[in-house]
């Protein structure tokens, strides 16, 4: 027998969902990969979501999350989903070890963190380049690390550094920080973080870790090396939607395309999260649109059933 819902995805959007669905008495499946919580889940400090005032650590409310889910009948593997079939009824989800088959199915996949794509970057990643300062930033006590980038997460996880390391310096290729003004003035309140302006990274150097990266001014081309023994990249997201090409409308940036109820361009097929939004990339609206997701399923689900 077909399963009522299955979310394929166990960040914010998708555990928001699986809550929501799990209090409808559906008891969805949800794919979580193999860690549930998403990019929140490697976030040091949440400062903005609604209920912590003194902020919470993003592992801790992704593990919160989950446990809500769970308390109300969601059932977490602990897999990624391999393939979907929705060209037929009910569609069809395979992970290495399994094949479901569902009535309805959320999109919750998010989105992955872009590639520099420049020389050194692939050789050295994991031996001095990274995407997760969380993960990695106790490697750094007493060094120095470069953060490529100047938004939300960039700038956040570059504070999350000046914990171990002994300089940060901040690479952005504008003459100003996209991160929010709260992570700005902190940002430029701490004395261990430097910032190199108007510059991209060209290449990354090293011998069997990373020992420097090269980095051009884009408005005067000058090129120059800084020292450092790691290189944090955050330069924007691609949306992780692979599984979907040619079976639901994606935008020009491989985005799901999603209506304000989050139904996709096939009936049943719904998506929620970061994988359907590009703009605000915010953990409360993930959560909130996974909530929708999951409100517009049951209600598509019941109408089977008349």
């Amino acid at each position: 027998m077909p399963h009522d819902l299955i979310i394929i995805g166990g960040g914010p959007a998708g555990l928001t969902a699986a809550i929501y669905a799990g209090r409808a008495a559906i008891k969805p499946i949800v794919l979580a990969g193999v860690m549930p919580g998403g990019q929140i889940a490697s976030t040091s400090l949440v400062e903005n979501f609604p209920g912590f005032p003194s902020g919470i650590n993003g592992f801790e409310l992704a593990m919160g999350f989950q446990q809500q889910a769970e308390h109300f009948g969601a059932e977490i593997v602990l897999e990624a989903a391999t393939e979907v079939d929705l060209s037929q009824r009910p569609f069809t989800v395979k992970t290495h070890s399994q094949i479901y088959r569902t009535r309805a199915l959320i999109i919750a996949t998010g989105a992955f963190p872009r590639r520099l794509g420049i020389p050194g970057e692939k050789e050295f990643f994991g031996q001095g380049v990274s995407t997760c300062a969380t993960c990695d930033g106790f490697l750094y006590k007493e060094k120095t690390a470069v953060v490529i980038g100047g938004g939300d997460s960039a700038i956040d996880e570059g504070l999350f550094l000046t914990k171990f390391a002994r300089r940060v310096i901040v690479v952005h290729r504008r003459d100003q920080l996209r991160a929010s003004k709260q992570l700005q003035e902190r940002a430029f309140a701490n004395p261990k973080m430097e910032f190199v302006w108007d510059s991209v990274a060209t290449e990354i150097l090293g011998h069997e870790t990373v020992t420097g990266v090269r980095v051009r001014n884009v408005k005067t081309d000058k090129e120059r090396v800084l020292e450092t023994s790691g290189v944090f990249v955050y330069v924007g997201l691609i949306p992780a939607t692979k599984l979907f090409r040619d079976q639901v409308d994606l935008d020009p940036a491989g985005y799901v395309i999603a209506d304000e109820h989050q139904r996709t361009s096939v009936p049943g097929v719904f998506a929620a999260g970061d994988v359907q939004n590009a703009e605000f990339r915010q953990c409360v609206v993930a959560a909130g649109s996974g909530a929708t997701a999951a409100i517009q399923a049951e209600r598509y689900l019941s109408t089977l059933s008349e």
